[in-house]
């Protein structure tokens, strides 16, 4: 029958029982095939994942600025992994890590929450932060309120 219509025969589902056969053009099957995988890729976000990386004895103004970049990241829908790394003795007390990576997982509470845990690996404890659903939603009714400010400005 595919020799008549000068089609190919071309198996479709090997892995059924019976398998699956269709009588098509097969270079015309390649490139439909090969154009959904492209979609596909297209359609997949690539997450990037960003990190912020303090110490044990890090100022609290120096952290505002590293908490204030975390906040920038997740608002754009990227993932923010908080580092503390301990150098020499700091190591013997990890309840002072863990409560600064408390402390910025509340700052950050309103965009982020958080995904992975504090966790202790080697000499560095971590948390990873994924950004919240809500924040997008937020973050336009701000810029909405913005708008009538500066236009009201040039009036005065």
């Amino acid at each position: 029958m595919a020799r008549e219509a000068d089609l190919d025969l071309v198996e479709v589902a090997p892995n059924s029982s019976p398998p699956v056969c269709r009588i098509m053009d097969f270079g015309k099957f390649l490139y439909e095939r090969e154009k959904k995988e492209r979609e596909a890729r297209r359609a997949q976000t690539k997450v990037e994942v960003k990190e912020i990386r303090l110490r044990p004895k890090t100022n609290s103004a120096h952290k505002d600025f590293k908490v204030d970049d975390a906040r920038r990241w997740l608002e754009h829908n990227m993932k923010v992994r908080v580092t503390i790394r301990f150098r020499g003795r700091e190591i013997t007390y990890p309840e002072i890590a863990l409560e600064d990576l408390r402390e910025i997982a509340k700052e950050l509470a309103d965009v982020g929450t958080v995904e992975q845990p504090p966790v202790i690996e080697g000499r560095a404890m971590s948390m990873l932060m994924a950004p919240s659903k809500v924040a997008p939603k937020k973050k336009g009714k701000e810029d909405a309120e913005e708008v009538p400010q500066k236009s009201e400005q040039p009036q005065e």
